[in-house]
C-alpha cells in the first residue's frame, strides 16, 4: 500500500520535484513549470492523462523532461506568487492547468516564457488571448466553454423534475471570473424557461455544507453543478452530499457521475488534460504559442446514472434516455 506522503511525491507536492541547476549551467532536460488551483489527489487520473499528451509527443516525466509542481490547494490567492516563483526558477514552459485565474496569473507574470493553458471559459473574453486562430504573444491552450452550456444543464434538469419551479446553481466566487459568467448565462436560461433561480456560493468546505443545508429551506428542485477545480476537486464528496439531501443535479463532467452523480452534460476532462499535455510537448519542441491556434473542445456527451435515479426515486424521461450517449446502471 502507497501511504499518502509516498502518493504525494509520486504525484508531486507544493514544491520543487526537478531542480533547475545553478545559475550559468545548461539543464540537462527542459523543465515544466505545472500550475494548478487543486489538490494533486484528487485529479490522478487527469494528470495521468496530461502526462499521456507529453508521451504522444516524445516526453517522459524523469526521462527527458522535468516538472515542477505547484499545488494551491484551493487557495486562489496563492496563484500570483506560485506564478512568479517559476517563472524566477526559469522553466521552459509554464502550464497553467485547470483555472482562469491561475492561467491569468501566469499571463501577468511573463511576456517571454511560453505558457499553456486550459479553462472553461471564453480565452478572448477574459483577456488572455486576443485570437483563437493566432493567439499572439507567448500564450496558447484549451478551451472548453462550458460557460456556454448552461442553458442546456438547466434544460436537462428541469426535463427530469418538471414538478418544480425553482433550482439553483453552486459556484466558486473565489474564482469571479468563472463565476460571474454561469450566473448570468444561468439566470438568462431560468428566465426563458420560466423558473426561478437561486445562486449558491461555496469555496470553502464550511460553505459546502452550508450550501447544501440551504437546498431544503429554498425548496429546490434540482441543483446545477458549476465547472471549478475547486468542486472537481471534490467529486466524490458532491456525490455524496446530493444523495444525502436527496437533490437531483447536473454536472459538467462524466467524471462526477461514475461515483454516483446523476446526469453530466459537458466534454471529457480527460481528453482536455491529455491535449494540454500535446500543446506543452509542442512547445517544448519548439512551436511557437502564437502560431498554435487554441484548441477547443467540440465533443459534448450527456451521460445518465440510473442507479441514482432510482435511489432518488426518480423516473428518467423517455426523451433523455434517447438522447444520452451512455447510461450508468
Amino acid at each position: 500500500m502507497i501511504r499518502r506522503r509516498e502518493f504525494m511525491m509520486l504525484l508531486g507536492g507544493a514544491m520543487t520535484v526537478w531542480p533547475l541547476p545553478a545559475s550559468g549551467q545548461q539543464p540537462s532536460m527542459p523543465v515544466i513549470g505545472f500550475l494548478n488551483s487543486g489538490s494533486p489527489e484528487p485529479i490522478a487520473h487527469l494528470m495521468s492523462a496530461y502526462r499521456r499528451g507529453l508521451s504522444n509527443t516524445g516526453y517522459v516525466e524523469g526521462l527527458n523532461v522535468g516538472i515542477e509542481y505547484r499545488w494551491a490547494e484551493g487557495r486562489n490567492d496563492r496563484l500570483p506568487a506560485m506564478a512568479d516563483d517559476l517563472v524566477r526558477r526559469r522553466v521552459s514552459v509554464i502550464a497553467a492547468i485547470g483555472s482562469t485565474v491561475g492561467a491569468l496569473a501566469v499571463k501577468s507574470a511573463t511576456t517571454t516564457i511560453p505558457i499553456v493553458f486550459m479553462v472553461g471559459v471564453d480565452p478572448i473574453e477574459v483577456g488572455l488571448v486576443t485570437s483563437l486562430n493566432r493567439p499572439g504573444g507567448n500564450i496558447t491552450g484549451v478551451s472548453n466553454l462550458n460557460e456556454e452550456m448552461g442553458k442546456k444543464w438547466l434544460e436537462f434538469l428541469h426535463e427530469f423534475v418538471r414538478s418544480s419551479a425553482t433550482f439553483a446553481l453552486l459556484v466558486n466566487q473565489a474564482n469571479p471570473t468563472v463565476a460571474e459568467r454561469y450566473t448570468k448565462e444561468m439566470r438568462a436560461a431560468a428566465k426563458s424557461l420560466g423558473v426561478a433561480l437561486d445562486v449558491l456560493n461555496a469555496s470553502t468546505e464550511r460553505e459546502l455544507d452550508t450550501a447544501f443545508e440551504s437546498l431544503t429551506k429554498l425548496r429546490v428542485g434540482g441543483l446545477v453543478i458549476g465547472a471549478d477545480l475547486f468542486f472537481t476537486n471534490r467529486i466524490e464528496r458532491l456525490a455524496a452530499l446530493t444523495m444525502h439531501h436527496a437533490i437531483p443535479a447536473i454536472y459538467p463532467y462524466r467524471e462526477f457521475v461514475v461515483p454516483g452523480g446523476l446526469m453530466s452534460y459537458g466534454t471529457s476532462l480527460s481528453d482536455m488534460y491529455r491535449e494540454a499535455g500535446e500543446y506543452t510537448g509542442r512547445v517544448l519542441k519548439g512551436e511557437k504559442p502564437a502560431d498554435l491556434p487554441v484548441r477547443q473542445a467540440t465533443k459534448v456527451e450527456l451521460v445518465i446514472n440510473l442507479k441514482t435515479a432510482k435511489a432518488l426515486g426518480l423516473t428518467v424521461p423517455r426523451t433523455l434516455l434517447a438522447r444520452a450517449d451512455e447510461v450508468i446502471e
